[in-house]
């Protein structure tokens, strides 16, 4: 290759680079970090239903404080064989007992005094059965008591471990465009058991940008307010990863375009709402002390769409509860 072509072909390659430049790379480090987490109830298993925003549904949890079936499978089935494999207490007291009488038999033989020296009369003989009896039904007693101490409660139908089956309703009717989202949120002919009003539809766009800002300026109290317990431990750990690392998460410009709903439901007092919602966003990762920009872009939007979990008491806030990216 002569002078000239390399010359070119390096002009090339510096155009290129310079192309990639400008180009933003896609930051994952906004609230949720572009994964699954947080917690839907007794739906955390179900996938939510598909939307015209998220035709594909949603990614699984990666991290959630709701144990899956096949976590807790493994776990149980352990504990079973366990308790399976433990020597049982009154086998290994019996057995003793037995050993012990054989040898004091043997013994008695060996010595000349009959393998029941130890028994002078009947009565003795009558006396020592009884006081067998006695040791056995205590020992008994005191298996039977220990047993039931260490074995699972089973739990209750509203505990923490109960699942519904969750069967799809029918489609119903087509919803019209709800109007004042940015894009239209738009009310899917979903499976919902509740309609939410047109001010909690508000209300989930608008906790859209609160999230993002509190999440960008660091704000715990702010997080605290607008998340669930279980998601403010989440974003705290994610977080105090940044500033180990000496980075800081800016997200900015969030805006809405579109969303609709998946799924509303109640659990006794409780209900929940999962909204698929396509937005744009400014996110940058930077360094703290440099503001370098380490990932993302700070000045170019991206979108993304995410399905988001929100849930309240009966007519109180909603909070968030679950970011899952779309599938």
């Amino acid at each position: 290759m002569s002078l000239i072509s390399l010359a070119r072909h390096g002009r090339f390659v510096a155009l290129l680079a310079g192309a990639l430049v400008l180009v933003p790379i896609i930051a994952e480090a906004r609230p949720g970090g572009g994964r699954s987490v947080g917690s839907r109830g007794a739906r955390t298993e179900s996938a939510p239903a598909p939307t015209n925003t998220a035709p594909n549904g949603a990614q699984t949890f990666q991290r959630s404080a709701t144990p899956s079936p096949a976590q807790a499978a493994p776990a149980a089935g352990a504990a079973a064989a366990a308790q399976a494999a433990r020597p049982s207490m009154a086998r290994n007291l019996m057995m003793g007992l037995g050993a012990g009488l054989l040898g004091a038999g043997l013994f008695g033989m060996l010595s000349g005094s009959g393998f029941f020296s130890g028994l002078a009369s009947f009565a003795g003989f009558l006396g020592f059965l009884l006081q067998i009896g006695l040791i056995a039904g205590l020992i008994f007693l005191a298996v039977r008591f220990f047993r039931r101490r260490s074995e699972p409660q089973l739990a209750t139908a509203n505990g923490p471990m109960a699942r519904e089956a969750y069967q799809p309703q029918q489609p119903q009717a087509p919803r019209p465009m709800f109007g004042g989202l940015g894009g239209g949120m738009a009310r899917a002919p979903k499976p919902i058991e509740f309609d939410p009003a047109p001010e909690d539809f508000n209300s989930f766009e608008r906790l859209l940008g609160e999230v993002n800002a509190a999440y960008s300026n660091e704000d715990q109290q702010a997080l605290r307010r607008l998340l669930t317990p279980e998601m403010v431990g989440h974003f705290a750990d994610d977080l105090a990863e940044n500033a180990r690392k000496g980075l800081v998460d800016r997200v900015s410009d969030v805006k809405l375009l579109q969303g609709d709903l998946a799924e509303a439901w109640r659990e006794g007092n409780v209900e929940y709402a999962t909204v698929a919602m396509r937005f744009s966003v400014i996110n940058a990762l930077t360094e703290r002390t440099t503001g370098r920009v380490v990932e993302g872009h700070a000045s170019i939007a991206q979108e993304a769409t995410e399905l988001w979990t929100f849930v309240r008491e009966r007519s109180g806030d909603w909070k968030l509860s679950a970011i899952q990216s779309a599938g």
